[in-house]
């Protein structure tokens, strides 16, 4: 247990703004229980640190004014490392590096961001991913907003063909392409987009002392152990 400097808004706690988001393998909840790749580093780092994770279910679109309330210690769901949002909070070291992807339907033509021309591909507002799609030669971005339904909201709009791909992290979308064989991933960008804990301003301690436990279990094996567990596809970054 690392020697606690720091304070929370709880002694004793990380209270964590989240999603219920289904965002596997990142995380996921099921009859209230959060799993995945970020829900188990959590607890990982929480138990170095002496502390009890509780995490709130929060629209994606209040993440950084609820963080700004004063009820919370970090924002710690999906969340890349921008300039925009470093205005808000400070971010710990990356906890991993993550490429983008396009799903589309099975028999689309679509293969590169070339074939998007013309076409519709949706997004999560105010996201990475949505701006990437504004880099596409004329395509055009339909936003979604960030509910904790999002997802399967945007894959429905695709199979209806209201839309006519999806931008989103490549973990996240490899999960319905591989539960739906009307789907398929159109292509991978090696965007490498670190994600990180965006940490209250202000409470510069805590942030240096879940950078501290980051670090120790990069440097034991157990954060590539836990990649491995929940992404075993991609080569653990770090």
């Amino acid at each position: 247990m690392t020697l606690q400097t720091f304070t929370t808004v709880e002694a004793g706690y990380l209270h964590i703004i989240a999603s219920d988001f289904d965002a596997r393998p990142m995380t996921c909840v099921e009859q209230g229980v959060r799993s995945g790749y970020e829900p188990d580093l959590t607890r990982l780092v929480c138990d170095r640190l002496g502390l009890e994770p509780v995490w709130h279910n929060t629209p994606m679109t209040e993440f950084y004014t609820r963080a700004q309330s004063g009820k919370y210690d970090v924002v710690w769901f999906n969340q890349a490392i921008t300039e925009e949002r470093q205005q808000w909070v400070d971010f710990t070291r990356p906890y991993g590096l993550f490429d983008e992807a396009v799903l589309v339907r099975s028999d689309s033509v679509v293969h590169s961001p070339g074939d998007l021309a013309g076409r519709k591909v949706g997004g999560l507002a105010d996201s990475t991913n949505i701006a990437l799609v504004e880099t596409f030669p004329d395509t055009i971005a339909v936003p979604f907003p960030g509910s904790d339904k999002v997802l399967p909201e945007m894959l429905a709009a695709l199979r209806a063909g209201e839309i006519d791909g999806l931008i989103d992290d490549e973990l996240v979308l490899i999960v319905p392409a591989e539960e739906d064989n009307s789907l398929r991933v159109a292509f991978t960008l090696p965007t490498r987009v670190p994600f990180g804990i965006g940490v209250q301003k202000g409470q510069s301690d805590l942030r240096d002392a879940i950078n501290a436990s980051l670090e120790e279990l990069i440097a034991d094996g157990t954060m590539a152990k836990l990649w491995a567990k929940w992404i075993p596809w991609k080569p653990f970054p770090f």
